[in-house]
């Protein structure tokens, strides 16, 4: 089996929203997507987040890394993501500000979000600039889709709205459920079996 990894933008783009997903097949990055999906407009905002780091992470790995001595690249791939982190952070508290407390402490933890750094050593690492921008910026969008996905129906079902409009009739009880962490679980769990089973289907 051949190690070559297939770098044309439609073969990253297909391999980072659907056969290599972050979430659904990777299981990277669940924290959020257990923190932050009862509510669509947190989710968004949180997963552009995640999106617009993780690019430009990959993007500057790949534009320092002759220039970053080996034994210290996870380091300074850490610091050059939590710059990144920093300048989302500050815009949302200057823009966003009731999002970003909503967020809370999650946003800071973009940091650690293993999608990002995986990205940063697996690809970026050993490819050029604007191919690994574009990993990065696919990556995140796998993971915003799989997270907003979950965050429809936990909000739907939880408050009856999307994007803080009511959808729901008027007699609708919530399901107090889906706005707790178990039903993220539940979903996510969802998620992933029907990913991997359709997977197996397309490739019967």
């Amino acid at each position: 089996m051949s190690d070559v990894v297939d770098i044309r933008p439609g073969a990253i783009l297909k391999n980072n929203l659907w056969s290599n997903n972050p979430i659904f097949m990777q299981i990277l990055g669940i924290c959020s997507a257990l923190a932050v999906t009862n509510l669509l407009t947190n989710t968004a905002i949180m997963t552009l987040g995640v999106t617009l780091v993780t690019g430009f992470s990959s993007l500057t790995v790949s534009l320092l890394k002759k220039l970053i001595p080996r034994k210290v690249r996870m380091i300074v791939q850490t610091l050059i993501i939590a710059f990144y982190v920093i300048i989302v952070d500050l815009v949302l508290k200057a823009f966003l500000p009731e999002i970003s407390k909503n967020l809370g402490p999650y946003v800071g933890l973009i940091i650690t979000n293993c999608i990002i750094m995986g990205r940063a050593e697996a690809f970026a690492q050993s490819n050029g600039p604007i191919v690994s921008f574009w990993d990065g910026i696919t990556s995140g969008l796998g993971y915003m889709g799989v997270l907003l996905v979950m965050a429809v129906f936990r909000e739907l079902l939880g408050f009856g709205t999307l994007f803080g409009y009511q959808i729901m009739p008027a007699a609708f009880v919530p399901w107090t459920i889906m706005v707790m962490p178990p039903s993220a679980f539940f979903l996510l769990g969802l998620i992933i079996w029907a990913g991997k089973t359709m997977m197996g289907g397309e490739k019967a």
